[in-house]
């Protein structure tokens, strides 16, 4: 009988990670294996083909995904998550633009667009940055403010311009090449803008608002889905980086020039930070997990554990880079050479800390 192993799903990210950041986007095979298992889909409801997965999975699976390589894990995570709009769409239209194998959401956050009411749908110009997966893209999401023909803003019941969310597809956009950020470069994070584009109406949306089609947990809360998710990248990226100082540190050529005393406390160092780490991210999940289930079984979580897993979301994103900071000089000249992949991995947790949501 033959013996054949297996090659693991993060034995092949490992074996294209470089490859990846050389191209600037995800490998081919990576990406194949993303279509095979479903990742793009997360968050989209079993009914439009999605894996069936729910958020405390998902969470888990993304800190390994990012542990693997973290432009892998920061791709799926804002892909995915854009993806999750699939249930606040108009049904057909959903259905339509699911069925796609390849379908990979992007967009931005940011306000960046204006759309104006016509007999036609919306007409939509804009500007949108930071599009992760922006390439290998085949749906974007874009936030515009509704204006009237004489371009005068529509406002809400507050008076505050009224926003809306749009759809468009991925031959209507321009992609504009902006991504020259010295960490998660193989995310291709780039900008799109479009100029007098006119949409159909049933390409609208807003969140929150009227779910069309859901599994259980969707309607958990959007920041703190945002919160957790980023926070589970930095995790992951972290528990690669302490992995790699460790093999560092030891199997330096120079260790022979410290003394125990300072070997000694280097491995207090690593263990101080590993244990950091390895605390919050169970206080974190266990935070998290008492969220879901109190939504599973009340259909409502209370404003104080929202406030909690805001709270650990955070801690949990600052613990994991003051970690890499605390061990980076330990690393060897090896750390600071840009085409290592310790250094990648540095570079990749800092990128992911200037995200604004976790800053404070």
């Amino acid at each position: 009988m033959n013996n054949v192993v297996t090659q693991t799903w993060q034995e092949k990210v490992s074996e294209f990670a470089a490859q990846s950041e050389e191209m600037g986007e995800l490998h081919p095979e990576i990406l194949e294996l993303a279509y095979q298992e479903g990742w793009f889909k997360l968050f989209v409801p079993e009914i439009y083909g999605g894996p069936g997965k729910k958020l405390p999975e998902i969470l888990r699976l993304e800190e390994a995904l990012a542990e693997a390589d973290g432009s892998l894990g920061w791709t799926i995570t804002l892909c995915a998550g854009a993806a999750w709009f699939a249930g606040f769409l108009n049904p057909g239209l959903a259905k339509e633009i699911l069925a796609d194998r390849q379908v990979c959401f992007a967009g931005s956050g940011a306000v960046g667009g204006t759309a104006t009411r016509t007999v036609h749908g919306y007409l939509i110009n804009g500007y949108w940055k930071y599009a992760s997966g922006a390439l290998h893209a085949t749906i974007f999401t874009a936030n515009c403010i509704l204006k009237n023909n004489d371009g005068t803003d529509i406002l809400d019941e507050d008076g505050n311009p009224e926003v809306m969310s749009f759809i468009l597809k991925k031959d209507e956009v321009e992609i504009l090449s902006g991504w020259s950020y010295f960490g998660l470069i193989a995310t291709g994070s780039h900008a799109f803008k479009v100029h007098d584009l006119v949409v159909p109406e049933n390409r609208t949306f807003k969140i929150n608002n009227t779910i069309e089609i859901a599994d259980e947990g969707f309607d958990y809360p959007f920041l703190q889905l945002a919160e957790t998710t980023l926070a589970v990248n930095s995790l992951g990226m972290a528990n690669h980086f302490i992995r790699l100082v460790e093999e560092a540190f030891f199997s330096r050529s120079g260790l022979k020039r410290y003394s125990e005393r300072q070997i000694d406390f280097f491995n207090k160092e690593l263990n101080k930070c590993k244990k950091e780490v390895l605390d919050l991210k169970n206080h974190f999940y266990k935070v998290f997990d008492e969220s879901w289930q109190q939504l599973i079984e009340t259909g409502i979580i209370s404003e104080a554990i929202l406030s909690e897993v805001s709270l650990i979301s955070r801690r949990l994103a600052h613990v994991c880079r003051k970690a890499t900071d605390t061990l980076f000089p330990y690393c060897g000249l090896e750390a600071a050479k840009k085409e290592s992949e310790i250094n990648r991995v540095w570079r990749d947790i800092h990128t992911a800390s200037q995200h604004a949501l976790l800053t404070f």
